[in-house]
């Protein structure tokens, strides 16, 4: 392997040769470590924490979604832009592989009324301990060498240095590959910070910002400037039920007066926080949204709230005479409207939308929910940017490093939750390995 220039200097290190580091400990990571270690090849495994697949036991306290049961061609669509290139990774492990490697570990799963697939337990901590135990004494192949608690400094000419306890020089490793499988900067409490970037910039890949993905938003209120403490106090943390969030077309459409489909529309429903939004309905959504604060720097959402009446039921019940009652009172005997539905309506409307029957049926089925900014990549469920796709060959093998392959959310890939994620990190850490496999191969062939 050869690297243009060291990104760090440590004179004093202790060294240490093997066949293939990997570094980053989370499922790509221990995918890679698997395919190799089933190969005969030697593997060691560093991560900066104490234990492995921290974000994993996390991600899967609820209940973990191993994959989703859609068919497989509506399944590579949901990697959008990077469908081409997930797709070829999800050739070599796909939903029903995923499936049917977690039985091979003793997990049964099942498909849940959503389509999602979950273990039988529903819990994570059965499934990584199996695995770590098949990794650390497989029945075939060579047990991967785990350490725990090396962070990943960049290298020092063409070997890896590893910082380790505050009292212990640091570990430089020579490999005859590496796979880089660092996560994005998501819930970085977990290990995955973002703090692999420099490095990479520093040689040459190509590495686009990360952003938020999967991630809540803050909203811009009526008046511009986020919730009313009344509206705060009252509802933040209330969940907002069977409603139909619509991301409309691009504006540069709407500007050209091209009439489009919307970008998004799907039922279900969030959480209305302090700030703004999040819950599953806005993260199926957030991409859209998060690149139209960024391009345009305003985005809006449009919310059903009534998404079972039809328009036409809707302005008759709210032009219904009220007599003496109320405003709230007339929509909540009319419609059925109120509670948090109630609230977000009358935070968002004005006086004069309020007053006129027409205006207020209208934004009863599309109100205009402005937003300010997504919440802070370390609060995100996944990231967005990373590793270049075009920076790699189809084996993930960078083209500025030589015999350095990355996987899973540390490239430039996103996708919703649902499983979809978990399986293409997986699928990404088994893509990798293979690149390695034939790396090695060509290694031998030229000595």
């Amino acid at each position: 392997m050869s690297l243009p220039e060291p990104t760090c200097d440590f004179p004093d290190a202790l060294e240490l040769s093997v066949e293939v580091a990997i570094v980053g400990g989370g499922p790509a990571g221990l995918m890679a470590a698997e395919v190799l270690s089933q190969a005969g090849v030697s593997v060691h495994l560093f991560d900066a924490m104490p234990s492995v697949g921290r974000k994993f036991l996390l991600a899967g306290k609820g209940g973990l979604n191993l994959t989703h049961a859609e068919p497989l061609t509506a399944f590579n669509t949901r990697y959008g832009a990077r469908e081409a290139e997930v797709s070829q990774w999800l050739s070599g492990l796909d939903a029903q592989g995923v499936r049917d490697w977690a039985q091979g570990l003793g997990v049964s799963t099942f498909v849940g009324s959503s389509g999602r697939v979950f273990p039988a337990e529903m819990k994570a901590a059965p499934l990584l301990r199996a695995w770590l135990q098949r990794l650390r004494h497989p029945t075939s192949g060579v047990p991967v060498q785990f350490h725990m608690r090396h962070r990943w400094l960049g290298w020092q000419g063409d070997q890896l240095v590893f910082g380790r306890r505050d009292d212990a020089p640091p570990l430089q490793v020579k490999a005859a590959a590496t796979v880089l499988a660092l996560g994005g900067a998501s819930w970085p409490h977990l290990g995955s910070d973002g703090a692999w970037l420099p490095h990479l910039q520093a040689l040459g890949v190509e590495v686009a910002p990360l952003k938020p993905a999967n991630c809540g938003f803050d909203a811009l209120g009526r008046e511009g400037q986020g919730w009313t403490a009344h509206f705060r106090d009252k509802f933040a943390g209330h969940p907002l039920k069977s409603v139909v969030l619509t991301v409309p077309a691009s504006q540069g459409a709407a500007r050209q007066g091209v009439a489009l489909p919307p970008r998004f529309e799907r039922k279900g429903e969030f959480v209305l926080t302090e700030t703004g939004i999040e819950g599953s309905l806005v993260y199926a959504a957030s991409a859209w949204l998060r690149d139209d604060l960024v391009e345009h720097g305003q985005a809006s959402l449009l919310l059903d709230l009534l998404p079972d009446k039809t328009p036409e039921q809707v302005l008759q019940d709210v032009a219904w005479p009220r007599g003496s009652r109320s405003l709230s009172s007339h929509l909540k005997s009319r419609l059925g409207l109120d509670g948090v539905k109630m609230g977000l309506l009358f935070e968002l409307c004005t006086p004069e939308t309020l007053a006129r029957p027409e205006a207020l049926a209208a934004h009863i089925k599309a109100l205009p929910v402005p937003l300010k900014r997504p919440r802070p990549v370390a609060e995100a469920i996944s990231t967005a940017g990373g590793v270049a796709l075009q920076a790699m060959g189809p084996d993930l093998m960078l083209a500025a490093c030589p015999g350095v392959f990355c996987a899973g959310e540390m490239l430039d890939w996103e996708a919703p939750t649902g499983g979809y994620l978990l399986t293409a990190c997986l699928a990404s850490g088994r893509q990798a390995a293979q690149g390695v496999l034939k790396s090695l191969a060509t290694q031998a062939h030229t000595i």
